[in-house]
């Protein structure tokens, strides 16, 4: 066995001790919406969607620097 597999099988590992520590049902309410799932799922989307929030500002940063290089090249 590799060592990229050794790690890799220790974070599966850890995520496996992670999910079974935190099945506990919680509640999430939103103005008229409410939802009950598990803890480890609600801190994995929150997770995802942090990161996917934290891409989508990035590339439109990087676009607009982009864009600005682009119509004021500095000569």
């Amino acid at each position: 066995m590799n060592f990229k597999m050794g790690i890799i099988a220790i974070l599966i590992f850890f995520a496996l001790i992670f999910v079974a520590q935190n099945i506990d049902v919680v509640t999430v309410k939103f103005l008229l919406w409410e939802l009950s799932m598990s803890r480890a799922i609600l801190l994995f989307f929150s997770l995802l969607i942090g990161f996917i929030i934290g891409w989508l500002l990035h590339s439109y940063l990087a676009y607009r620097k982009d864009r600005n290089e682009f119509q004021n090249p500095n000569y």
